[in-house]
Parts: C-alpha cells; sequence; structure tokens
C-alpha cells in the first residue's frame, strides 16, 4: 500500500549565480552565502548547518543534478517539484537548472513544477525594496507561458495524474480572473493534444480554500505558525536581551513537537487535497533575528508526521496517492533533507521506512 505513495519533494534552484544576484547582493550570492555565514542567535542554536555528502553544490553542473537525483531515487522520493518562475512579459529567473535537465533530458528522474508566482523583495532582511514584480499582463503573456510549459509537460519524466501534467501553483489567488486563466490553458493543453492538466493550488493558513472555486483541480496546505515573538522562558536571557534592544516580536522559537498537530489540515474536505510535510524550519540565515525557528526537529519526530500523512492518502486512486515534501534544499530557511553534518542521512533514512511501510 504505502509503497505506492509518491512523495514529491519541492526543489529549489537558487544554488547557482546569477547576474540578478550579483547586482542585487554581491558578485557570487547564491543561497550557499547566507547558509555559511549563519551563527548562532542564542545558547543552543544550531547554526551554522554545513552540508555533508553533496558539498556546497552549484547546480549549473549536470554531476550535482545528477548526484541530488541518485540520492533521491534511493531513498525513495518520488519526484522533484521544480519552482518555476514567470515574471510576466516572459521573465524568468533561475530557469538555468530546469532548461538544462530539459535540453539533456538528464537525470532520469521524474519532476514537474511549481509556478513560484511572487515578486521579490528584500523584506527577508528587514526592508521592502522591489527587487522583481510579479506582473500578469493579460492572456497573450498566459499563451507565452503555457507555450514555453509544453516543453516540460511534453517530457517523459514529467509527473501526472491520469496522465494530465501536474502544475502546482504557489500563490493562485494573486492571479487576476484565474478562472479564466485556468480554462484557457486547458484549451491549450487539449489542442497540444495533452489529455488535460492537473492544477494544484498551494493554500496558505486557509482551511477553507477551495481549489474549485479558482478552477484548479486540488490543493496542498502550507501550514507554518506565526512568528509572533514567541520565545520559551527556557531561552530567558535571549527574551531579556531582545526586549531591551525592542524586538521582543521579531525571533520567534517554537518547538517541532508543538507544532506538530499545525503542520497537516485537521478539517475534513470534499475535494482532492495533498498532504504537505515539513521536516525542520530555521530562516535565520535569511531573516537573523526576524526569523522563525522549529527547534529540536528530529527524523523521529518527522517519521510521525510523514506516517500521517501516508495514510491519509492510502485508499485514493494510485495515481491520487501524493504526498508533498517541503522541502528537498531550502537550506537558507533550514527546512531540508538533504545530508548535512549533524544529521547525516537520517532524514532520509526515516523517510525511505516509512515509504516502504
Amino acid at each position: 500500500m504505502t509503497q505506492q505513495t509518491r512523495l514529491i519533494a519541492f526543489h529549489l534552484p537558487q544554488f547557482h549565480p546569477t547576474p540578478e544576484n550579483d547586482a542585487w547582493w554581491g558578485k557570487g550570492f547564491t543561497e550557499w552565502t547566507n547558509v555559511a555565514k549563519a551563527k548562532p542567535l542564542y545558547p543552543g542554536h544550531y547554526q551554522p548547518h554545513v552540508p555533508a555528502d553533496l558539498g556546497f553544490y552549484d547546480l549549473r553542473l549536470p554531476e550535482a543534478r545528477h548526484a541530488q537525483a541518485e540520492l533521491a531515487k534511493e531513498y525513495g522520493i518520488g519526484g522533484f517539484c521544480y519552482y518555476h518562475y514567470w515574471f510576466g512579459d516572459g521573465r524568468r529567473i533561475l530557469e538555468r537548472p530546469v532548461n538544462e535537465i530539459l535540453d539533456s533530458r538528464e537525470p532520469d528522474f521524474p519532476f514537474c513544477l511549481c509556478w513560484a508566482n511572487h515578486s521579490w523583495n528584500s523584506i527577508w532582511q528587514g526592508t521592502n525594496e522591489m527587487l522583481m514584480e510579479q506582473r500578469y499582463p493579460g492572456l497573450d503573456d498566459h499563451a507565452a507561458h503555457f507555450d514555453w510549459l509544453m516543453r516540460a509537460f511534453s517530457d517523459p519524466r514529467y509527473l501526472t495524474v491520469d496522465g494530465k501534467p501536474i502544475f502546482a501553483i504557489y500563490k493562485p489567488d494573486d492571479i487576476p480572473d484565474i478562472r479564466r486563466v485556468t480554462d484557457f490553458w486547458r484549451d491549450r493543453a487539449l489542442k497540444a493534444g495533452l489529455p488535460g492538466l492537473y492544477l494544484i493550488g498551494v493554500s496558505h493558513f486557509n482551511p477553507s480554500w477551495d481549489p474549485r472555486e479558482r478552477g484548479l483541480d486540488a490543493s496542498t496546505m502550507q501550514a507554518l505558525p506565526a512568528r509572533d515573538g514567541r520565545i520559551p522562558w527556557r531561552h530567558f536571557a535571549t527574551k531579556i536581551r531582545l526586549a531591551l534592544r525592542g524586538n521582543k516580536h521579531e525571533l520567534s522559537i517554537w518547538d517541532y513537537q508543538e507544532v506538530l498537530p499545525m503542520l497537516l489540515r485537521r478539517n475534513q474536505v470534499d475535494w482532492p487535497d495533498y498532504p504537505l510535510v515539513l521536516p525542520n524550519w530555521d530562516n535565520t540565515p535569511r531573516s537573523g533575528m526576524r526569523g522563525l525557528v522549529f527547534e529540536n526537529a528530529t527524523p523521529e519526530l518527522f517519521r510521525g508526521l510523514l506516517r500521517e500523512a501516508i495514510t491519509r492518502v492510502a485508499d485514493r486512486p494510485a495515481d491520487e496517492r501524493i504526498v508533498f515534501l517541503k522541502a528537498w534544499n531550502e537550506w537558507a530557511e533550514g527546512n531540508y533533507i538533504e545530508p548535512d553534518q549533524k544529521w547525516g542521512r537520517a532524514w532520509l533514512e526515516a523517510i525511505r521506512e516509512e515509504l516502504r511501510g
């Protein structure tokens, strides 16, 4: 039963230099820049997180992409869901890894795409400078977007449900007149010879968010607890230090075991909804004292969350036994399962064992 569950891991293609990041953050900036310079912010804080088996890789290299895929395959991951950026008028960013995966047909590993349709700004550094605005110029741009997506949708490695390519949308409600857009895309898919599209919307903290009202097929819900200045009393010195600085509502520290009940949907719904499991979180490499930390996250605690998620989809049709994992490699958010110096392959081992039942 559980062997047929597809665990699809969100994958961040940020780990290579780009002209935009060079201009905004300095020559050679990648996600590793923040990861490597992170420091503990309070006693017992696990920072920095240092990669192990795969090292500080560069996703421009086919060897790095191949090593990721082989590792994921070894531990039963069903595919990567690459974040995909289309800012309007054909403007893309971080596109090189996926372009090369499509062009080279390597690695031989299943994948799909998630349109990360949000503006880029510097808010994670405490300012709010607009770096790249997400725009929706109109149907001509949606047509151009779909035409590019067909490159991926027609790839034999692309993940499907009932033969329909899976396409996730990070912020569906930001798209003006989204039903018109989804109808437009579905029509173009049929005219292109596809059996249709399988559109999954990401719901953010809203248990009543119905994808069908947006012209979507299904949802997956991301539920992070609030960044509300919560700091346990065991970190009394940190609480006092922040209070004296007037920043008591900046850094938030939650115990992972405490947040576990919040991480999966608690209400029943009558539409297809795919569990999203979150193994860990600590975005202080990006946000510093404005960050959110899950303390005491362990592979064994995560194992229980994953087991519950697998159970929830076990009775569905084979193609719909999907669980999303956030994430494979979001290192600057402390949200990853790639091997590191502390845990080695323990996250992957827990995943393989639970997928095998």
